[in-house]
């Protein structure tokens, strides 16, 4: 996602820290954070969209490990192929129509199936404070109270009070492996166990433009790959969500990874080796997008 907003700024493209408004979801929430921070998505890319350390206190470090693939692809994820496919945490909605009344049953019943998590995310936290992104009313945090299921969307005025670092940390608590967030008495997980972007709670007016970065959408059924099953399903969600914007006047335009990018991610998101590969390859997508959308105008 950072180096698809990179490239597309290097090619002339638009800075996605100007935007009106950010939603994200578990590392999603991540990137927004930082843009509402201020931080520049290149500074984190060589001149080729080679990953770099960039300078100091601009690194983000990853929230997962090889070890955290293992834990959804065994966890969240199978409890949810045993609810019949429907979809999955971290990286799936439940139910295509993330508005559904019995989501939020599905979702507790399902998040009741995962152990807690005992991996903890307070170095992430940490690294976020420091950038001291606040909630301004451009940044919202999507995720899920475990207690009952429900979507909750930091830094909307309805949400209960949290720091940028705490609402962050909650959406990227993935079942199973990281320990949920406290938050005033609640205890959150990931954003991803309501939907893959949420992007259908964005506040939409007639004639916005909004871009949906979707990595999940990468996935593609295999019979190597279980976490290939939920492909499709993120596409859908994804889809859906975008039709629901539409609705209200808005334009969506939603990017999944393309095949370079697909084939650089693999099917384990989780994993850090891929990690330089996957960079030059969204950045190059991140150009070609700005590139297609300037030809076209």
């Amino acid at each position: 996602m950072t180096a698809v907003l990179a490239g597309v700024a290097a090619a002339g493209g638009f800075d996605a820290r100007r935007a009106r408004r950010f939603l994200g979801t578990s590392a999603g929430s991540i990137v927004a954070a930082a843009l509402a921070a201020g931080i520049d998505p290149a500074s984190r890319l060589g001149p080729d969209g080679a990953a770099s350390p960039g300078p100091a206190g601009s690194e983000w470090p990853e929230a997962a490990e090889e070890e955290g693939g293992r834990a959804w692809l065994t966890g969240p994820l199978a409890a949810a192929l045993e609810l019949g496919g429907s979809a999955a945490a971290p990286i799936a909605s439940l139910a295509l129509s993330s508005t559904r009344a019995g989501g939020a049953v599905l979702r507790r019943a399902m998040l009741r199936r995962v152990p807690d998590g005992t991996r903890s995310l307070a170095g992430l936290g940490r690294v976020i404070a420091v950038a001291s992104p606040g909630f301004d009313g451009r940044l919202l945090v999507a995720a899920v109270d475990l207690a009952n299921g429900r979507r909750v969307l930091f830094g909307d005025p309805d949400a209960p009070p949290a720091t940028v670092a705490q609402a962050v940390m909650a959406s990227c608590a993935i079942p199973g492996f990281f320990a949920p967030i406290e938050i005033g008495g609640h205890r959150y997980v990931d954003g991803g166990a309501w939907s893959p972007t949420n992007m259908d709670a964005l506040p939409v007016e007639r004639g916005e433009r909004v871009l949906c970065l979707n990595p999940t959408g990468s996935l593609r059924p295999g019979r190597e790959s279980l976490a290939g099953a939920l492909g499709p399903l993120s596409r859908s969600a994804a889809a859906s969500e975008a039709l629901a914007l539409r609705h209200r006047g808005a334009t969506v335009q939603t990017v999944n990874p393309d095949a370079a990018s697909a084939a650089a991610m693999g099917v384990n998101l989780m994993s850090r080796r891929r990690r330089d590969a996957v960079m030059a390859a969204g950045h190059a997508q991140g150009m070609r997008l700005a590139l297609s959308e300037a030809q076209a105008a």
